[in-house]
C-alpha cells in the first residue's frame, strides 16, 4: 500500500466535516509560505532615538549593579 491508499482510506473514514478540514490543510501545504522576518538588531530599534552609550557609561553601571555583592574569599 502506497502512502497515497494509506491516507485516502484514512479520509474515506472521516465525516463529511472533518474530511473538509483535512482538504484545508493539504490546501495550505501547498501553499507558498512568506518565511519569518528576519530578526532586527537592537541598534537599528533605537537608531532613530540618538541614544549613544559609551564603554565608560558601562563601565560605570557595571560598577554600581556590583557594588554591594558580597566578596568573601571562600
Amino acid at each position: 500500500m502506497t502512502i497515497e491508499e494509506a491516507i485516502l482510506e484514512k479520509v474515506r473514514d472521516l465525516p463529511l466535516q472533518q474530511r473538509q478540514q483535512v482538504l484545508e490543510f493539504a490546501e495550505s501545504l501547498g501553499a507558498p509560505t512568506t518565511g519569518k522576518r528576519p530578526l532586527r538588531s537592537p541598534r537599528g530599534l533605537w537608531a532613530g532615538l540618538e541614544i549613544s552609550i559609551s564603554e565608560g557609561d558601562i563601565a560605570e553601571i557595571r560598577g554600581e549593579m556590583w557594588k554591594n555583592f558580597p566578596r568573601e574569599d571562600i
